[in-house]
């Protein structure tokens, strides 16, 4: 039989070192992907990853300490085999030190800062004692002292990147002195003595205009190129960072950010937005702070010359008597350092930093091929999509019942099996900015801006004459206001749903552009996804968002059994998408005969749903039948379809709609936390994000709280 036991003792140090080495190349290579894909697939392993480094670390270190205790009669084998054990111990801590592509996983991360010094001090303070308990009889030591080195540059690196990033140091460094103001007491004694000497005196404020705002910065109007998209984001960077921690900015920024922004196309203004959040997203999560400095190019150039120096030397070291498995993992250990290392400073090289650096020294830059291209994908480009009448429709099969039972659980099933996603397309992309930009220039004043962010949906409805659909908005909260305009957009979208024969698609001469219709659908069930799974980000607007929706659920639920589309039983398994959890096409985008039907039949269940939805008279408003017990928004949302089909004809039901979304979108954006929004750039980053940057640029707002320039107090005295 088998003894795991001894083959674990014999090998488990040899073993762990090697897997702390691939979680290094995991993190290097997987980590820039964290801004790009949102899904479990990923995080879940980085998240792993990112953790299982230190418990490596303290595992190895500890048993290499073990292992090297006593000082009997050893071979020379047996020494060389110590001697490597010491070597290996130092190149735990580079490995503690993490790559340049990830130092915090999450925000909360870089307030840690403090305990990963102790690390520092504890980690390098065992290796330091291995070492030094060895330093007698190891023939080893200078190459280990050089990867030691290496390791404590490459952990002070880290510790010093989450440092800067913790939102109490950020905010430090980029306030600006204290500004006392004028010289009160001194002013106020020269007017008194004048008026003592009964000269005529008056004080007056002088403005103080630094130059012509709007030639503060160039503005161009045309297609910016690749080069000129990541100068512009790193200049509104570094003049709007201090976004990231709420930090308030006067009308000469508000003026110069709204001036250049209203002069670019949609596609270049969300560009420019996507790098400048990749460079918050660096700042914050990753060493690029650090390394893109001259001390972070000399202690990269040192770490690798130190690391070339041990390899060159361990080459020369005389290891007859060292068994094979410790020669290559030492080779594996050196060369995967310097692989890492050169890979680093590849990515470093091609980054947006380091094109500004290079801009502004007067390089030009050449138009590079994918992957090296600075605009590559940033973010996700995708929406999330969660669908209120879509998840009460459609039952959970046995094993989603059995898996809900679990605490936890049943969030990630439900963003795994119900949340989809659509992609950001260059036509919603196109009517976001439009309508912010409309509203942008209208808002000439603070006074005027602020009244835009917090419309609701409301200013929409009065600019197009829909002001009898008001009471939808102003009388409500804004999740009610959310679950009521989902549903209605719901039961107006199936009730224009497009015919097809055949191959030939119908519509009604009388139905909008069907753009209108989509972007409604898609923003609508993006601001339920907010609230439903993304309670953070809403936490500000929401309220009481998650009783009212979890209440309209239960109703639907209710009335869907008493019309008899879904069973009483909610298990009809024949209609279950995720009969077979592993197979089915909602994980893995690839449907079968089976799940095709299954969709068929899903479809016309949902259709089923709608058209009973719709089939009640809600002449009466369900609070003056119900009482408000119950929160839900099940009719209410009703009979605000019922209000939309009936515009008149000189109104565009689906465009009204759109906007109205687009509002309460900008709404949301703009009233949520920074810090959330930051949170999301490590997740694939969120529309809502994006939205809350494009509205601060164009002077829409709520950090733009100083509306006066500087002034100056002059005493005036009269003649």
């Amino acid at each position: 039989m088998v003894n795991w036991k001894k083959i674990w003792d014999a090998w488990d140090i040899r073993v762990v070192i090697l897997f702390s080495l691939t979680l290094q190349i995991i993190l290097i290579f997987f980590a820039p992907l964290r801004k790009r894909v949102s899904t479990y697939y990923l995080t879940l392993p980085l998240w792993c990853s990112y953790l299982l480094v230190e418990w490596a670390a303290n595992f190895a270190v500890g048993h290499i300490s073990d292992s090297n205790k006593g000082n009997g009669n050893k071979s020379a084998g047996d020494n060389k085999v110590e001697d490597v054990l010491v070597f290996w111990a130092a190149f735990l801590l580079v490995h503690l030190g993490g790559p340049d592509t990830i130092s915090a996983f999450a925000l909360e991360d870089n307030a840690l800062w403090h305990r990963h010094f102790l690390g520092l001090m504890t980690q390098g303070g065992v290796v330091a004692y291995v070492f030094f308990a060895t330093v007698s009889r190891n023939k080893l030591w200078i190459p280990a002292v050089l990867i030691y080195v290496s390791g404590v540059i490459k952990y002070g690196e880290r510790i010093w990147a989450l440092y800067l990033a913790s939102l109490d140091r950020f905010r430090e460094s980029i306030m600006k002195d204290p500004d006392p103001g004028p010289n009160y007491a001194k002013l106020m004694d020269e007017y008194s003595s004048k008026i003592a000497a009964n000269l005529p005196t008056n004080i007056e404020m002088i403005h103080e205009y630094h130059g012509d705002l709007e030639a503060e910065k160039s503005v161009k109007s045309k297609t910016l190129s690749d080069v000129e998209i990541v100068e512009e984001a790193h200049y509104f960077f570094e003049k709007f960072k201090g976004l990231i921690v709420d930090l308030i900015f006067d009308f000469r920024q508000r003026n110069e950010s709204r001036n250049f922004f209203l002069s670019l196309e949609a596609i270049d203004a969300f560009r420019v937005i996507e790098v400048e959040l990749n460079f918050i997203y660096d700042v914050l999560f990753t060493k690029m702070i650090v390394a893109n400095s001259y001390w972070g190019y000399v202690f990269r150039l040192i770490c690798f010359l130190l690391e070339v120096a041990a390899t060159i030397l361990f080459y020369r070291w005389d290891k007859r008597g060292l068994p094979r498995w410790e020669i290559g993992v030492s080779y594996i250990l050196l060369l995967g350092a310097l692989i890492l290392d050169f890979s680093s400073f590849l990515m470093l090289l091609f980054s947006d930093w380091t094109a500004v650096v290079l801009k502004k020294k007067g390089y030009v830059l050449p138009r590079l091929p994918m992957p090296f291209r600075w605009l590559s994908r940033r973010w996700a480009e995708s929406v999330s999509q969660f669908n209120l009448i879509n998840y009460c429709v459609h039952g959970r099969s046995k094993f989603m019942e059995f898996i809900y039972r679990w605490p936890g659980f049943s969030d990630v099933l439900n963003r795994i099996v119900y949340v989809k996603s659509q992609k950001f397309t260059a036509e919603l992309r196109k009517f976001i900015y439009e309508e912010i930009k409309n509203k942008s220039l209208l808002a000439e004043d603070l006074d005027t801006a602020k009244e835009i962010w917090l419309a609701k949906g409301d200013w929409t409805l009065r600019a197009n004459s829909s002001s009898h659909l008001l009471c939808y908005i102003t009388e409500s909260n804004f999740d009610e206001i959310l679950l009521v305009w989902h549903i209605a957009t719901e039961l107006c979208y199936s009730n224009d749903s497009i015919v097809i024969d055949g191959d030939k698609a119908k519509s009604s001469p009388e139905k909008p552009p069907a753009n209108y219709r989509k972007m409604s659908k898609i923003l609508s069930d993006y601001m339920l996804y907010l609230l439903v799974m993304q309670p953070a980000m809403m936490s500000a607007v929401a309220g009481i968002g998650q009783i009212r929706y979890r209440d309209t659920c239960a109703e639907a639920e209710k009335f869907f059994r008493s019309r008899n589309i879904i069973s009483s039983t909610n298990k009809d398994q024949g209609e279950q998408c995720c009969n077979n959890f592993f197979t089915c096409s909602c994980l893995n985008g690839t449907p079968n005969e089976e799940d095709g039907q299954v969709q068929n039949r899903r479809k016309k269940k949902h259709e089923s749903a709608c058209k009973a939805i719709l089939g009640v008279n809600a002449a009466v408003r369900p609070v003056q039948v119900k009482g408000d017990r119950s929160k839900s928004a099940l009719f209410d949302g009703r009979r605000l379809a019922k209000e939309l089909e009936e515009l008149g004809h000189g109104i565009d039901k689906w465009e009204l709609i759109s906007k109205v979304w687009v509002e309460m979108l900008s709404h949301a954006a703009i009233n949520c936390k920074a810090n959330n929004h930051c949170k999301q750039l490590s997740k694939g980053g969120q529309l809502v994000t994006l939205v809350w940057l494009l509205m601060t640029h164009f002077g829409l707002g709520n950090n733009f709280q100083i509306g006066e320039g500087h002034a100056r107090a002059k005493l005036i005295v009269g003649k």
